[in-house]
């Protein structure tokens, strides 16, 4: 049995990361071993994580599998699409211009910032009194 082709990526947002293999097929997404609309649920973020496939017009060749963990369901979809975009590169090289202007390529940079002692949160101090 020959072995098949398979692309891989990886992706992060915020806390979470994704592991992605593209894999020839129908267009099925597999997200931890569940179908993406029993994984996710929410409309917006399956059309967020397809959004490179669409771009690249490979829904239909390619299946996804993704193993992901860390964060929350946004974080995780923001890690899905950026995990398949750096995938899709290793199918072609000339999709780097369309993913590229698009943002797909880019690693989101924004996390939560870390919490300061002698206040309760990152930046939310006690009440302030005179006396």
């Amino acid at each position: 049995m020959a072995a098949e082709v398979q692309y891989w990526g990886t992706g992060r947002r915020k806390t979470s990361t994704a592991r992605v293999r593209l894999v020839p097929g129908s267009g099925k997404i597999l997200i931890n071993g569940k179908d993406v609309k029993e994984y996710f649920g929410r409309e917006t973020l399956i059309k967020d994580l397809k959004s490179p496939l669409e771009l690249t017009n490979n829904l239909d060749s390619f299946d996804v599998l993704v193993n992901v963990n860390g964060g929350g369901l946004s974080g995780q979809a923001g890690a899905i699409r950026h995990g398949i975009a750096r995938a899709l590169l290793r199918v072609d090289k000339d999709y780097r211009k369309p993913l590229k202007k698009a943002g797909y390529l880019t690693r989101d940079p924004r996390m939560k910032e870390r919490k300061k002692y002698g206040l309760k949160k990152a930046r939310k101090a006690p009440q302030f009194s005179k006396r």
